[in-house]
């Protein structure tokens, strides 16, 4: 990421407010603030929900690590949007905005008064973008929109392991951030639209979508292909993926991944003679039991780094299997500059993904760290031409509060 405070970014001068929780919202939003964006997040009297919710137990000393990694680059105004007073507020913020971003279940916006239509009263150029479990309406649509809940419904935990195998989750929040990226991406064609015509619009973005449309590949091969998806005896990588395609254990137990090699050549390299004139395309899928107990048999035979050595030789698509300690100090993460570090007032030295995305004349750039709940309600209201005065009498009646440093 760029540190250069006078480098002009791509989204500069678009203010969004960030009216959303967890992780979904807050993330799209903070991808918008890492290109420049204005981000205000527009928190509860009391702080967004992700402050109270420690992931892995990572409290931090006064906001916690899953609150940290989805809100830097953005201003905290907690205020109550329950009272008149406080919808005031927002509905002056919304004169001056850009994008609205909110992932309230589907009726809330609307009783909290902060509905499309109504925000349209204040900014008929506003983009507006809702994010929701499983969409705005529909028998599901006041179901808890929750990542596992998702992956479950998707179909996507039975394309992979065995048949003895128990449905797994993935190992991130896959359906949470699939949905992040979606409306990042609905956002910046929102706002490319405005540019080119001067209007605004309403973007729905929901979660089981996100999560259908990412798998296009494989949703295809059965809707289209008429293909089964089935899973195997032994533990395959993917149901579509020709064998070997999965994880292995090396003699000095490690673990690596095979990616479908030419099963002549694995058969060469491994001195795995069945394997030898088998074809590729059809012998592999037919065969996938098989092919993966001869495969897994040689593999435990070689230590993992002169196997891979063995592989890279000969073309054969492999590598080690990562846990986060190998991740961080891998040579290829370190020259990307994957990770960028900075430090926040409260909370020391940071180092955490950054935004994986380079544009050679807008860069993105850490201007600020995750903010405190409300720590800039003060300096927001102050823009929107609130007197001292005024702004007392909102934290003197709870419609506003503020965090210090």
């Amino acid at each position: 990421m760029n540190t250069d405070p006078e480098q002009k970014q791509i989204l500069e001068g678009v203010t969004v407010l960030d009216c959303s929780i967890a992780m979904a919202g807050p993330f799209a939003a903070q991808r918008l603030g890492d290109l420049g964006a204005n981000v205000i997040k527009i928190e509860p009297i009391q702080g967004e929900w992700q402050r109270y919710v420690s992931a892995g137990g990572a409290r931090g000393n006064r906001i916690n690590a899953s609150f940290i990694s989805l809100n830097r680059n953005k201003k905290s105004i907690a205020v109550d949007l329950k009272s008149d007073a406080g919808r005031e507020v927002l509905y002056r913020l919304v004169g001056k905005a850009d994008i609205f971003l909110q992932n309230y279940r589907p009726g809330v916006a609307e009783r909290l008064g902060v509905s499309y239509d109504k925000l349209c009263e204040y900014n008929n150029e506003l983009i507006y973008i809702s994010i929701s479990g499983y969409g705005e309406d529909g028998p599901y649509s006041q179901r808890p929109g929750q990542d596992l809940l998702l992956q479950a419904m998707s179909g996507a935990m039975l394309s992979s392991g065995s048949v003895h195998d128990r449905p797994t989750p993935a190992g991130q929040f896959l359906v949470d951030a699939v949905t992040a990226y979606s409306a990042f991406e609905g956002a910046l064609g929102a706002l490319l639209y405005k540019e080119k015509t001067g209007k605004g619009q309403r973007v729905d973005v929901n979660m089981l979508d996100a999560i259908i449309s990412m798998q296009m590949q494989e949703l295809c091969v059965y809707t289209v292909g008429g293909k089964p998806q089935t899973r195997t005896e032994k533990p395959h990588g993917h149901a579509y993926i020709r064998s070997p395609y999965g994880i292995f254990e090396t003699k000095d137990e490690r673990y690596i991944a095979l990616a479908f090699p030419s099963l002549n050549t694995l058969g060469e390299v491994l001195g795995i003679e069945e394997l030898l004139g088998m074809d590729d395309e059809s012998d592999s899928h037919k065969f996938r039991d098989r092919i993966f107990e001869l495969t897994e048999k040689k593999i435990r035979e070689y230590k993992a780094s002169p196997l891979l050595d063995l592989f890279q030789e000969h073309g054969i698509w492999a590598t080690s299997v990562y846990g986060y300690s190998d991740l961080v100090d891998d040579e290829q993460v370190r020259h990307n500059g994957s990770f960028i570090e900075y430090d926040h007032p409260t909370e020391g030295h940071i180092k955490t993904p950054g935004f994986p995305i380079r544009f050679g004349l807008t860069p993105s750039r850490v201007n600020y760290g995750a903010p405190l709940s409300g720590q800039h309600s003060r300096e927001i209201l102050s823009e929107l031409d609130y007197s001292e005065e005024e702004i007392s009498g909102l934290l003197e009646g709870k419609i506003i509060s503020e965090t210090k440093l």
